[in-house]
């Protein structure tokens, strides 16, 4: 008769994975669609493109704003923050969980670059742009690095406000806006197209989802009980562990 921790363990990892499918299924298709020069996703682009990049020149001061914005959550900006986050865990004696937070800010920032390579889209052409970026432009690396870091930092955390309702609202709704808000402003910037943040929205999340799902498996390898990660983050002992 199989275990029943082995049984949730199952059952866990392949609801994961059918998120991480979920998610990359439309980032595929938006890739080959990008890649394929679809006429009706460029003009969808335009569409939402063009009314912002409109707002975006009647409104400098809010193009400041964003500006900052964008600069403060930079995928850089991230990798710092997580860089600090798995110092921060080895401190506690967190080993695993600091190599988990290493591997998933890595892989998932190479793969962001090699994929914009692979892709090769050129940025959005104005004729009076309010801002400039370098680069090319899917997945976007802001949007991609938003949600995934959003995703390590808020699964990592959670431990830390198990009995903390207010406290465990407000973490999941600093990882869910500002991603998002991050998005929006590099397409009000004119520094990418819909599309191009959609998709690395998806693809940071995924591999948030995908690397937890590793993770649990690793844990299930050494007999220690399946968690709820929505719930209980991927590993609810590190706020015990000093």
């Amino acid at each position: 008769m199989p275990d029943d921790n082995d049984t949730s363990l199952g059952v866990r990892l392949g609801v994961a994975g059918a998120a991480a499918l979920l998610l990359l299924v439309p980032f595929a298709l938006l890739t080959v669609l990008v890649v394929g020069n679809w006429a009706p996703l460029h003009d969808l682009d335009r569409t939402v493109t063009d009314p912002l990049h409109s707002f975006a020149l009647a409104h400098p001061a809010l193009v400041r704003v964003m500006v900052v914005w964008c600069f403060v959550f930079d995928p850089n900006s991230w990798r710092i923050a997580a860089l600090a986050l798995a110092i921060w865990l080895l401190r506690r004696g967190a080993r695993s969980l600091a190599i988990w937070v290493a591997i998933t800010m890595t892989f998932g920032g190479v793969l962001g670059v090699v994929l914009k390579l692979l892709v090769g889209r050129n940025r959005p052409e104005l004729l009076d742009p309010v801002a400039r970026a370098a680069g090319l432009s899917f997945p976007s690396g802001h949007a991609l690095n938003n949600a995934l870091g959003a995703g390590v930092f808020v699964l990592v955390l959670l431990p830390f406000v198990r009995d903390r309702p207010a406290r465990r609202a407000a973490l999941w709704l600093a990882a869910t806006v500002i991603p998002l808000l991050t998005a929006a402003c590099r397409v009000a910037l004119g520094v990418h197209w819909t599309s191009d943040v959609v998709a690395g929205l998806l693809l940071g999340v995924a591999v948030v989802v995908a690397m937890a799902a590793g993770y649990e498996t690793w844990r299930g390898r050494f007999g220690r009980a399946p968690v709820r990660v929505a719930e209980e983050g991927v590993e609810p002992d590190v706020a015990r562990e000093a």
